[in-house]
């Protein structure tokens, strides 16, 4: 083991090594509970080990596969999120291996949560009578070991199939039992005539219409028990649950995972009371926005700063901090949050009081989700004005759009608070010698007249060459309708409409924060990328801070990213292809993209916003996920806020029931100090 080197093959553990150490635990008991005291067990020894083992890296041993150093996404992994168990397996020889893998398996399709890089080929005629023997000896085995696989699955599936079945019989009998009138309207199962329809109706991305594995059972409740009865049920037979709200997570979280589990869709909680005198309203998270800003129609007076896009849910957007175009002056929707009520994992209803401060404060900002499954959330309305101003001014690359958009920068998060400049940045066929160019689109709203809106951009950006005539006074109501792309003499009826104003498309997104001006060089480097064939739907927005969003505390909800931003980024890329070429393709679009700004966004952690949610920047294990990976994830969305995130959801749900691929992990008791 000496003599050979550490690169004559993969395996590399070789000259230096005094003995190797395989740790193993075994148990006969049934159960998760029994499964993670064991669990547990051996990480704490792992743990207490660490100290007197090789470390830079840590190494592993292949053949003791050990899925706690590290996984894969379930789709497209980074040769750096790779690194962290691949380093440990091979070391050094590990960017060999990448290279064999991308040179013959360029499109990765043999992958699994560790996959193995190299293969024994069965080419009996051109190796010697020896190694023939020997390859054929392992192919015998590997045919062994796979129908022993295969029985294992068959019995695998068999186990949860009866589980499902146990559970929807389980359910039925509690809803027959407290005299539910009508069972199929609440409960579909994959053998309804429905159940296609309720799938797919609140799906907003394209990529996720065929997911691989369907819920067996939908529950659509009608009132809060029947949520109670859900979750308690699920874990009585293990299932997971995920709560569809208005369908808009971008990775499909709400609806799509890759273990049996369950969809509570809140449809059918969607009540909204206004209280006008004390300017509150109580809103079901099966609610739109469209639904609470057609609600808000009852004052002029009032309204609340959430998002445009009447489709979207309230319960993502709220729970995950919810940008809206009056952030600058009211900060984001979850600022506005002053009660809730949740049904955590005991099945119980609690409210602020009952909750505590920790959980209420996890759950504005954190991603409801981890926690239990939000029924209600009480809003604080704020004023607006009964005249507001909005405008639309695009300017191309040849009406120097480079040039205005950096005197943006400079000047977007020191305006008035009630103005809202975003720049919409896509490509356009426009442009004056008739081939494509870029166009960026100055939209905003104002809290305010147009006589008092023109003086303000003509000292703080009158690059822009704002005219009256580019400016139009309206409602606030109307406002929504405006920045939604609705036409303004339609009835504001048009915002209770739940499906897409739109053809679903595929589409994937990402996110930045921007602390420092982009310098001209930095940009004029990402207009090339919309020329690109892949870029003919893609879109990059800029979205101003300053104002609320710099006076509001990092700690003071889980959404930590205030003074210091000038600005937030979401990049966008849309397409109508079908098959997972055309996919694959776009998404290494947006990732080439990303790559690119790196150098102009924030640093230590790059920061990413939790509503436009993001695989690529890390995910959990189906299983138990340490708090040192998930902080992968986790500190780019909440930063130090993502510690206090896990204590609450050690307290609230400490054998993590509410998961996801990312969700907020339990700490370990050695990580609670």
């Amino acid at each position: 083991m000496y003599e050979i080197s550490e690169s004559k093959i993969p395996f590399l553990h070789r000259f230096g090594i005094i003995f190797h150490i395989q740790y193993g635990v075994y148990w006969q008991e049934e159960g998760d509970e029994a499964a993670q005291r064991h669990i547990k067990w051996i990480r704490r020894l792992y743990k207490y080990i660490e100290p007197y083992v090789l470390k830079s890296p840590r190494a592993a041993y292949l053949n003791y596969r050990d899925l706690d150093v590290g996984v894969n996404n379930n789709g497209y992994t980074s040769y750096n999120q790779v690194n962290i168990w691949g380093f440990k397996y091979f070391k050094n020889n590990f960017n060999m291996l990448t290279k064999v893998k991308t040179k013959v398996d360029p499109l990765n399709f043999f992958r699994n949560e560790q996959v193995c890089f190299i293969s024994c080929r069965n080419d009996a005629n051109n190796i010697p009578w020896g190694q023939q023997i020997a390859c054929t000896t392992y192919h015998h085995m590997m045919s062994l070991n796979s129908y022993f696989v295969i029985v294992l699955l068959f019995s695998f599936s068999l186990s949860w199939a009866d589980s499902q079945e146990k559970f929807i019989q389980c359910l039925y009998n509690y809803l027959r039992n407290n005299n539910t009138t009508s069972i199929s309207n609440i409960v579909y199962t994959q053998t309804n005539a429905s159940y296609s329809i309720m799938i797919d109706f609140s799906i907003q991305n394209r990529r996720f219409f065929n997911a691989s594995l369907k819920p067996p059972v939908i529950v659509t409740p009608l009132e809060v028990s029947q949520i109670q009865a859900t979750i308690v049920r699920s874990q009585h037979h293990h299932m997971q649950i995920r709560t569809r709200s208005g369908g808009h997570d971008y990775e499909g979280l709400s609806y799509v995972a890759q273990v049996p589990f369950v969809i509570i869709d809140l449809i059918n909680l969607r009540e909204i009371q206004v209280n006008l005198e004390n300017s509150t309203a109580w809103v079901q998270t099966g609610a739109t926005i469209g639904v609470l800003v057609n609600f808000t129609t009852k004052s002029k007076t009032l309204g609340f700063p959430a998002g445009v896009c009447p489709t979207v849910g309230i319960g993502g957007h709220f729970s995950g901090g919810g940008y809206g175009f009056m952030m600058r002056k009211y900060g984001l929707a979850a600022d506005n949050i002053i009660d809730a009520h949740i049904v955590d994992v005991r099945g119980i209803l609690l409210d602020r009081k009952a909750m505590g401060e920790d959980l209420f404060w996890a759950i504005r900002g954190g991603g409801g989700t981890s926690f239990g499954v939000i029924v209600a959330w009480k809003i604080k309305l704020v004023a607006v004005p009964s005249t507001l101003t909005v405008f639309s001014v695009p300017r191309t690359l040849e009406h120097n759009a480079t040039e205005i958009i950096h005197k943006w920068q400079l000047v977007a998060n020191e305006l008035d608070n009630g103005l809202m400049i975003k720049v919409h940045m896509a490509r356009v066929n426009l442009s004056q010698n008739g081939k494509p160019t870029i166009q960026t689109q100055f939209e905003s709203t104002y809290l305010g007249g147009v006589d008092q809106l023109i003086p303000l951009m003509q000292k703080s950006l009158p690059e822009l060459g704002l005219m009256r005539e580019d400016c139009t006074e309206m409602s606030w109501i109307d406002s929504i309708l405006y920045m939604a792309g609705l036409p303004r003499d339609q009835s504001t009826d048009v915002l209770l409409n739940r499906t897409q104003l739109s053809n679903v498309l595929f589409y994937k997104a990402k996110s930045d924060y921007v602390r420092d001006p982009i310098p001209d060089v930095g940009l004029q480097g990402l207009w090339p990328f919309f020329y690109e064939d892949e870029a003919q739907h893609a879109v990059v927005q800029f979205t101003p801070y300053g104002g609320r969003m710099d006076e509001i505390s990092e700690s003071e909800i889980p959404f930590p990213h205030r003074y210091g931003n000038i600005f937030h980024i979401q990049y966008g890329v849309y397409w109508q292809e079908e098959g997972d070429e055309a996919t694959q393709r776009h998404i290494n679009w947006i990732r080439r993209v990303y790559k690119y700004m790196e150098p102009y966004v924030s640093k230590s952690p790059r920061a990413a916003y939790l509503n436009y949610r993001d695989l690529d920047i890390g995910v959990n294990n189906n299983g138990y996920t340490s708090y040192s990976q998930a902080s992968i994830w986790g500190l780019k969305y909440f930063q130090t806020n993502f510690n206090r995130l896990a204590r609450v959801k050690t307290k609230v749900d400490p054998k993590n029931f509410f998961r996801n691929e990312q969700s907020i992990p339990t700490l370990m008791s050695d990580e609670r100090k």
